[in-house]
């Protein structure tokens, strides 16, 4: 990793945060109907109040894990953050399917990896969604940033699943190492097996891309050729999200607005492409009205996580960078 201050770590370690942030509630909120009457595409957040979703308490969840063990992190270390922080909430059905029936994994007693490989869901984007954090602890070391998105991953997937959480991870360790969108993109491809469906369809985006050149042209590309049954898969979402991550050349706003109209899985895509701009940008490069929008979050499916503040979660983090 190339040599930073601590100022500029904490603020690429705050702009992936909160830019996953700004990309979940950018994303839920301008996919819903009201927005579609209201405005057609969605530009701006409105006066109304934001709220978090599961990525962004997810998220949250991996980030305290990491800073419970003191960034000794194992599965072991991954199961007592979910035992403590889910199965001790009196009532939980607002995440995502893979981590519903994760949760209900655990409770009948099974350990990672069955808890994900015994999973309906486990190809889902609910793993690529709350990995961020592990980019950030481990900015710099691929190697490591893949490793630990493995262990994350493996309670609630399995292969494309447990793939596409290394791939976010390996991305936002690299932008936060000063990595090129080039880099980025490289990073999170090889740490994809070749004869998976995610590497197919993630090279597949990245030719529609090279074919079409302009968002334009690429829009219906990206959502026809890519399309998937089962709206949350790695395969479709998360190479979407790199795909929209090349596109918006490294500006912020533009990446959001891209992927919150993207429609399907806005939230996630958005918070994929939030965060790795973010880490790549660093909060400076951020719009503050919508970092204080999203700084806090609500505690809609996890409840530990209302009211956190995201600075001071990105700065715990930051201690952690070897």
């Amino acid at each position: 990793m190339n040599v930073m201050d601590k100022k500029t770590l904490i603020d690429k370690a705050y702009g992936a945060l909160v830019g996953l942030a700004i990309g979940d509630s950018f994303g839920d909120a301008s996919r819903t109907e009201l927005n579609h009457q209201r405005f057609g595409i969605t530009m701006d957040f409105t006066e109304e109040a934001s709220w978090s979703t599961d990525d962004t308490e997810f998220a949250l969840l991996t980030a305290q894990a990491l800073i419970d063990c003191g960034g000794d992190f194992t599965s072991e270390a991954v199961v007592a953050a979910w035992e403590k922080y889910i199965l001790g909430q009196k009532d939980f059905h607002r995440g995502g399917s893979s981590e519903i029936e994760a949760v209900v994994n655990l409770r009948r007693g099974l350990k990672p990896p069955y808890t994900g490989m015994y999973n309906a869901y486990n190809h889902s984007d609910g793993a690529a969604m709350r990995v961020a954090p592990i980019g950030i602890v481990c900015a710099g070391n691929v190697e490591k940033a893949a490793h630990f998105a493995q262990i994350d991953a493996e309670l609630s997937h399995f292969q494309d699943g447990i793939w596409g959480a290394q791939a976010v991870a390996v991305g936002v360790a690299t932008a936060m190492a000063g990595g090129s969108i080039d880099d980025v993109i490289t990073a999170a491809k090889s740490v994809i097996p070749k004869d998976s469906w995610f590497h197919y369809t993630f090279t597949k985006a990245m030719d529609i891309i090279d074919r079409d050149e302009t968002l334009e042209d690429c829009w219906t590309p990206l959502h026809t050729e890519l399309w998937t049954t089962y709206k949350a898969a790695v395969p479709e979402a998360v190479s979407q999200a790199f795909a929209l991550f090349r596109l918006s050349e490294g500006d912020f706003r533009r990446g959001v607005i891209y992927s919150g109209n993207f429609g399907r899985d806005a939230d996630t895509i958005g918070a994929i492409v939030g965060s790795l701009l973010g880490a790549q940008l660093g909060a400076q490069a951020i719009s503050p009205r919508w970092i204080e929008k999203t700084r806090y979050p609500t505690g809609t499916c996890l409840e530990f996580t209302k009211g956190k503040d995201l600075y001071q979660i990105a700065q715990e983090l930051a201690v952690l960078i070897d």
